[in-house]
């Protein structure tokens, strides 16, 4: 009876990896940066607001009038005087350095902007790292209870032929054939959820994987990763690089300019106005008693004029009083920010202690001992010495903890994962 064909698929994996080349994961979030549509639309937020500051930079449309008149329509004004022209130019002076208070708003609005869109890139990235180690997890699955489904075969072919030899009942050969039946379901969804696993990982790169890598299988030896034992230096290093906290200040920086222009904005902005007024030489004419009357001279006049608007509107605070709630509103979102990374930093470390250690126990203890127990009670099935149920028994516990040992994998690199976006760095498996 060939029980050792148990481990086949594995090895003839580890000899195809040999040969392959795979997609670490690196390469993938590197895919996913370049490719995401969604990550493309938030870049262009900053992009709209880089154009803000140009915008902001623009000073006020000076304005440039044309007259021509006035034209006498009375019977008894004769003869009509020649049309005068006038030509004027008019522009308003701002005051209270309004124009550079606008270029610091958009500047920090940009600032704003780029902060958003790397805190959108993050929550992206844990997505795609979420997706990459389930995928490996229902792959290792998936061939692991492959695996377990050709062992339960070979134990139906054995069956058959100590059946037929006579040394085996009837009830314990049809008991072996309905529980490879039934394990071919198992097989089934483990096989589709390793299918839909793939699948998703196209989702962050807006197309399919194999358009991206081929048939590149992915590469699942994660590296250990090691953030260090010293916590305060850690929420340290948050307070500093985390996505949120920096968004939370670029936003209070974004509110105190914004303050600021809303204080430049109540100061009033003369307007001046330079006008040229030309009137051409009048008609002559006469009276009524025949005597000439010479026409009016001609004249070209120059005039400039100020104008400042009376501020009755300023009499109202209410932008004033908007600009410094939005201020101490930003103030209190970024303390809350501050708090919350610090929480979350001692909370993914736990996590991820927790979860180093349970692979660890897995991995060195329990899914050694469980496969030792398992050729044990194979060879004792083998020479009569246990009973089929008993070796179903031992394959069921030790497929059970292996599963849970692939799960303790994913979560390690889940955990992973998000300890190094709570500390504001870029996921690395």
């Amino acid at each position: 009876m060939k029980f050792t064909r148990l481990m086949t698929p594995m090895l003839a994996l580890a000899a195809t990896a040999a040969h392959a080349q795979h997609v670490p994961f690196t390469a993938y979030l590197d895919a996913v940066e370049q490719r995401s549509l969604e990550l493309a639309a938030q870049r262009e937020t900053v992009r709209a607001a880089r154009a803000g500051v140009s915008i902001a930079a623009l000073p006020p449309d000076p304005s440039l009038s044309w007259g021509m008149g006035p034209k006498e329509f009375s019977r008894e004004v004769t003869p009509k005087p020649p049309l005068g022209q006038s030509l004027s130019l008019s522009w308003t002076v701002e005051t209270a350095g309004k124009r550079g208070r606008r270029v610091r708003a958009a500047e920090s609005g940009v600032a704003l902007a780029q902060a958003s869109v790397e805190g959108f890139a993050h929550t992206l990235y844990g997505n795609a790292a979420g997706a990459f180690a389930e995928a490996c997890r229902s792959r290792e699955a998936l061939l692991r209870q492959e695996a377990t489904l050709m062992a339960l075969s070979d134990v139906v072919r054995a069956n058959e032929v100590r059946r037929k030899a006579g040394d085996l009942g009837g009830l314990e050969l049809l008991q072996s054939r309905t529980e490879r039946d039934q394990y071919q379901a198992a097989v089934v969804k483990a096989r589709a959820d390793a299918n839909v696993a793939r699948l998703n990982l196209a989702l962050p790169l807006s197309g399919t994987l194999e358009s991206v890598f081929g048939d590149q299988p992915l590469a699942c030896q994660f590296q250990p990763f090691d953030a260090g034992d010293d916590i305060d230096r850690l929420v340290e290093q948050a307070l500093q690089q985390r996505d949120d906290v920096r968004i939370a200040r670029a936003t209070l920086a974004n509110a105190r300019d914004a303050a600021d222009l809303a204080r430049a904005n109540r100061y009033v902005d003369p307007s001046i106005s330079l006008s040229y007024a030309y009137a051409p030489h009048g008609r002559d004419g006469a009276e009524a008693d025949g005597s000439p009357i010479a026409g009016a001279s001609r004249t070209s006049t120059l005039s400039l004029s100020v104008s400042v608007p009376i501020p009755l509107s300023r009499l109202q605070r209410g932008e004033l009083v908007q600009a410094e709630s939005a201020v101490s509103q930003a103030l209190l979102l970024q303390r809350q920010a501050e708090l919350k990374a610090e929480a979350d930093v001692r909370g993914t470390h736990a996590q991820f202690l927790a979860a180093r250690e349970n692979l660890a126990r897995y991995r060195d203890t329990v899914v050694a001992d469980s496969q030792k127990v398992l050729d044990g009670m194979r060879l004792s099935y083998r020479n009569g010495a246990a009973s089929l149920l008993e070796l179903l028994n031992a394959q069921r516990s030790a497929d059970d903890l292996y599963l849970a040992y692939l799960q303790a994998q994913a979560d390690l690199a889940n955990a992973t994962v998000q300890l190094q976006l709570s500390l504001g760095r870029r996921p690395a498996l």
